[in-house]
């Protein structure tokens, strides 16, 4: 008997980004191809992967490969065709996939866009040079190195200019200046200082985007949309308007000569995005792109053109499908508008209006991701954005307005957060050491969507005459995202700024308070766009050399109740034997055995961690519930891929607790694990240090949650600074070292802190206080 045909699969490669606007296209698309049958298979780096489960539930597959390496992408599609997985489509709805897309679709000879293309308009000023050689208005570009070069295209062309980055989105580090004074800080502003970048001459104009889909290899324009931005120095916009209210003449010569510039460039597949000003002098082309527009238009178009399904009519035209959408379309007779909110910065201590806001009637959707508490950083592009507002109405005029006063009803209350140059703590500045070393795993560590065999060590160190005064110490590990080289650059580039800054965190500078100063510079970096890795290596380096100089272990001096000894779990990765040494099991599930190990786990009396990574679907869950039960494992870690399906987990096993694990990483995950799971697993590398983890902590523990701590692969100075939370925790899921070094594995250790600083792991077999001795 032959074997079922199987059905055909979109590869969406690049998924969806961590950011609400990234997740919301990526669900569409894996919609509107399951709608037709499609089955999905989803790619991205595996930290975004486990950050993003409503993308991941919305796939029938989801894979870690890096788009980042189009090359890399193409090879695992090809091998999978090789074996009979071979997809039917290749599509991608964010920007930095868009080349991986392009070499996938080539080298399974798929409908696409060609690679040489898609790189041409990734790179801002080929791109520019391209379409200037076609015909079209361009301004004047320069590729430089360095501000040298810089000055030398401002003194030989007329001002004002933008710097920008050569490879970018989100207007990140795009900046006007007026003249060589302004250059260092357009420059300090770049993503990338060491990358080359762009000076362009400034296009003074209105700007507008042109939204549209290719169909036959032809492109099909949809909507002209209106952008407003915020003044500059900055290019970030703060809201759109679509369709653009432009005389029926001009709205024809915008859209002649954007499909005009598309067909000059080669472009044939997918979605389009292309950005102009209208100037005196005529259309001044910007940036073209391969994908929707951002600032929710693919929530807008279809709202505008009623039945409209993006992603469905790319799906169709790729399939050979019919698509009814003619070469020239009429303008939209209804119009939808968005706004972004743009509070001032600081602290925010209360919110009002919000309710009324999302609950209008109007509102085609709406979000806010900061409440009180939360720090507002300057609004300097895309990334900065904290929540928006789409509506429809009847008119142009009409949508602008209502978004704009709806965004103005919600009012913020803000508090200043204290400059991290504001404190003057002494003469003695730090020499800061930064060391890099690619060290293998002692043995292999599988889990359900990869397999780790090196990590990056990574050592960051204070020193005062050449001697060390504080040491922060971690291990970065690609398959999670984590890249061992920028770590390293962020984490010196805030270090050599606190230390600048005599920002070393002791007591007795006008009676501030080390820890608080500390905190506020660390908040300060997370809202610039620091990662978590890098502040928790300088956060470990700053607080051990406080507590080294106040003479007590770090624990002392944040006030943590004392550890004691920490009784670990019992880490079995994918593949492994089961120990039945008695020691509480963490099982790591996720894959095809899955019921052959609950299986064997029946009977068992040590209790039972049973962690599936979102591995399953409610597919996976449903088969599997009879065996849960009957286990009633101590806690399940991360079961499903769909947090809807959290309640009837819970409901299914009360006596077990249910914990969040992957992608908890702010104080808002946090309160979203313990509101739908009631528990959450914190690992340090995740939240950025102690201090933001100490906060969730106690904030589960307020509200009566399952707390565990928990870690990656990490060296054991990094282990024992996460084991000074241990007596706030349920569980402690410390055991990461093991993997990294020499160290043998035992059930429990407890922390050496007759030396002040970060205490060490101490393998004594002495026990703690108030415990009988072990046998």
């Amino acid at each position: 008997m032959s074997a079922a045909p199987h059905p055909r699969e979109l590869l969406l490669i690049g998924g969806g980004g961590e950011m609400t606007l990234s997740v919301d296209v990526a669900v569409q698309a894996l919609e509107q191809a399951r709608a037709r049958g499609l089955r999905t298979h989803v790619t991205n780096r595996a930290d975004t992967l486990a950050a993003t489960p409503a993308v991941t539930a919305a796939a029938d597959a989801a894979t870690a490969v890096d788009f980042a390496r189009p090359g890399d992408t193409a090879d695992w599609a090809a091998g999978r065709a090789a074996d009979g997985e071979r997809p039917a489509l290749v599509f991608g709805v964010r920007e930095m996939a868009q080349e991986a897309v392009a070499a996938t679709a080539h080298a399974l000879e798929l409908p696409g866009n060609p690679p040489a293309a898609v790189r041409r308009i990734r790179t801002k000023d080929a791109c520019r040079a391209a379409l200037a050689a076609a015909g079209f208005r361009q301004p004047a570009v320069r590729v430089c190195r360095d501000a040298s070069e810089a000055r030398a295209f401002l003194a030989a062309t007329a001002g004002p200019w933008v710097v920008k980055p050569r490879d970018g989105a989100d207007s990140a580090g795009v900046r006007k200046v007026t003249g060589p004074d302004d250059l260092p800080a357009a420059l300090a502003q770049l993503p990338d200082r060491e990358a080359p970048f762009l000076v362009e001459e400034f296009v003074d104009g209105r700007e507008f985007s042109v939204e549209g889909v290719f169909v036959g290899g032809s492109p099909r324009v949809l909507a002209v949309t209106a952008k407003e931005k915020l003044p500059p120095p900055y290019f970030v916009e703060i809201g759109h308007v679509l369709p653009a209210d432009l005389p029926e003449e001009t709205r024809r010569s915008v859209e002649e000569t954007v499909t005009a510039a598309l067909t000059a460039l080669e472009l044939r597949f997918g979605l389009f995005h292309v950005e102009l000003w209208l100037t005196a002098e005529g259309i001044v082309l910007g940036e073209v792109h391969v994908r929707i527009g951002g600032g929710w238009i693919h929530r807008m178009l279809p709202h505008v053109r009623p039945g409209l399904e993006l992603y469905g009519t790319v799906y169709d035209d790729a399939l050979g499908l019919p698509v009814d959408l003619p070469a020239s379309l009429p303008a939209p007779e209804r119009a939808a508008a968005a706004r972004y909110f743009a509070p001032p910065e600081g602290r925010v201590t209360a919110v009002t209006g919000w309710d009324a806001v999302r609950t209008h009637p109007a509102v085609l959707h709406a979000e806010l991701r900061v409440g009180p508490g939360d720090v507002v950083p300057g609004f300097r592009s895309g990334g900065d954005r904290v929540g928006a507002v789409v509506v429809g109405a009847a008119t142009p005029a009409e949508a602008r307005e209502l978004a704009r006063e709806l965004v103005a009803s919600v009012h913020f209350t803000v508090e200043p957060v204290e400059p991290v140059d504001a404190v003057d703590m002494g003469d003695d500045v730090p020499e800061v050491r930064v060391d890099l070393e690619p060290r293998p795993l002692t043995s292999s560590f599988r889990i359900s969507h990869m397999t780790i065999e090196t990590v990056d060590h990574l050592r960051l160190r204070l020193l005062q005459g050449g001697r060390t005064v504080g040491e922060g110490e971690i291990t970065a590990d690609s398959g999670y995202g984590q890249d061992g080289p920028a770590i390293a650059a962020e984490a010196e580039a805030l270090a050599r700024t606190l230390a600048a800054a005599r920002y070393d965190a002791h007591h007795g500078a006008d009676g501030a308070d080390p820890v608080a100063l500390l905190r506020a510079a660390l908040e300060k970096a997370a809202a610039d766009g620091v990662g978590a890795p890098a502040r928790m290596l300088v956060e470990m380096a700053f607080l051990d050399r406080a507590a080294r100089r106040a003479g007590v272990p770090v624990w002392r001096l944040l006030g943590l109740p004392e550890p004691g000894r920490v009784r670990l779990l019992h880490t079995v990765p994918i593949g492994e034997d089961i120990p039945l040494d008695g020691r509480p099991l963490k099982i790591k599930l996720g894959g095809a055995d899955d019921e052959q190990i609950l299986r064997s786990l029946l009977g068992v009396p040590a209790p039972l961690i049973l962690d599936a990574n979102r591995g399953w679907d409610r597919q996976d869950w449903e088969r599997l519930r009879p065996l849960l039960a009957e286990l009633s494992p101590a806690v399940l870690e991360d079961p499903v891929r769909d947090p809807a399906l959290l309640p009837a987990i819970r409901a299914a096993l009360p006596g077990t607790a249910v914990v969040l694990d992957e992608g908890i990483a702010t104080a808002g995950d946090a309160a979203f694990a313990v509101g739908t799971a009631g528990g959450l697993n914190v690992k340090l590398m995740r939240f950025g240090g102690i201090l933001p983890a100490l906060d969730a902590l106690t904030d589960a523990t307020e509200k009566g949650a399952a707390r565990m701590l928990g870690c990656f692969l990490e060296p054991p100075r990094a282990i024992a600074y996460a084991a000074q939370l241990a007596g706030l925790c349920d569980w402690s899921d410390l055991d990461g070292h093991f993997w990294v070094s020499d160290d043998r594995p035992v059930p429990s250790y407890g922390l050496d802190s007759d030396a002040p600083g970060i205490p060490r792991i101490a393998y004594t077999p002495e026990p703690a206080r108030g415990e009988a001795p072990a046998i």
